[in-house]
């Protein structure tokens, strides 16, 4: 019998569920959807995809990758061409929202095998937001498995990151990784940088979290996640604020900006502080501090913002690898979630065939 640390997660809400074991599990078995066109696996599933948020990458992966998988997903835009949703237990819904996730979660059950979420924080309370409730609430009153296409954290960016890292690099362990906070015009969301944390540090890398001083920190809880990520995995985890020091030696540059927790739902004064800070855009003269570092990035991206054309188009930059691999993971994840792995050799045309016919 499998011990309880051994079984699969129900849902794929935060990797911070998914033993290293686990997530290397499922990279392996998107690299080999990669290599090979596993076929129908998911024949006759239906996957509803929730987006409250607007999306390019993961919308068009998670409809294609369940089309390709032999699944059908049904996409829904609660507030526009689906009902708002109600989150919190015990409302009094007498504003926008017509139906209660609780019932949302229930219904969708009954039709679909997945129920996959996109829904960003509000972005007016930081103390609410971490909370995570939308997704958690869902996922607490399915009965189905719920996968996380971004709340607070990205999960399938973290696969898809980490599956480029490894087919460039090969072994991760001990690597230095550089998360670097950059500049943009407004301030976003945390997500992307506190899965690239728990990732970066649960396969084993040597991470740097460089940003322009402490109120850009991240949340504690990921903060303490990728410090015991990292004693586990035989890595470290360095806070930073010396710009050259961070960039020496590294192997891997992976750009974001994210609002200052201090400052959240305040975003006018923390203006000055982000104008202040637009020299932490990844370029040229930084890079070349670097172990010849590989550069990464979520998309989308605000060139000569974030990251200098140079950069950006460089040999090393690996931002459209990242978002091709959206794909095989996500497909990796519902597989794995609905029990659908294959046993044997992949089966089916290589990848490369299918997309001719896809395209075509």
């Amino acid at each position: 019998m499998p011990s309880e640390q051994s079984k699969t997660p129900r849902s794929f809400l935060t990797t911070r569920d998914w033993s290293r074991a686990q997530i290397d599990a499922l990279l392996d078995l998107a690299a080999s959807f990669k290599q090979r066109d596993p076929g129908p696996l998911l024949r006759g599933k239906a996957v509803a995809l929730v987006f409250f948020n607007p999306s390019l990458r993961t919308r068009t992966s998670m409809e294609l990758g369940a089309w390709r998988l032999g699944a059908h997903a049904v996409v829904l835009e609660p507030g526009k061409g689906a009902w708002p949703i109600e989150f919190t237990d015990s409302a009094v819904m007498d504003g926008d929202a017509e139906e209660h996730a609780r019932e949302v979660a229930r219904v969708l059950s009954s039709y679909c095998d997945l129920i996959a979420v996109r829904k960003f924080p509000g972005f007016q309370d930081w103390s609410v937001d971490r909370r995570d409730e939308p997704i958690k609430a869902l996922a607490r009153h399915a009965s189905v498995p719920v996968m996380n296409l971004e709340t607070i954290e990205h999960p399938c960016q973290e696969l898809a990151h980490a599956l480029a890292l490894r087919e460039r690099l090969g072994s991760l362990q001990n690597r230095k990784y550089v998360l670097t906070w950059t500049y943009h015009p407004r301030p976003l969301n945390t997500a992307v940088a506190n899965s690239a944390l728990l990732i970066a540090t649960k396969l084993g890398m040597d991470v740097t979290l460089l940003c322009p001083d402490e109120r850009y920190l991240l949340d504690e809880r990921y903060l303490g996640a990728a410090r015991d990520n990292a004693a586990a995995q035989g890595g470290s985890l360095t806070i930073s604020h010396d710009i050259d020091a961070a960039y020496e030696g590294a192997d891997v540059v992976y750009a974001k900006s994210w609002g200052a927790l201090p400052f959240y739902g305040n975003w006018a004064q923390e203006k000055p502080i982000r104008d202040a800070n637009r020299h932490f855009i990844v370029d040229e003269r930084k890079m070349a501090l670097t172990n010849g570092a590989l550069f990464g990035h979520c998309l989308p991206m605000r060139r000569n913002i974030k990251a200098t054309d140079a950069v950006v188009d460089s040999p090393g930059s690996i931002i459209i690898e990242e978002a091709a691999n959206r794909l095989p993971t996500q497909q990796a994840v519902m597989a794995t979630l609905l029990g659908a792995k294959p046993t044997g050799a992949p089966s089916g045309v290589p990848i490369t065939e299918h997309k001719e016919i896809v395209h075509a």
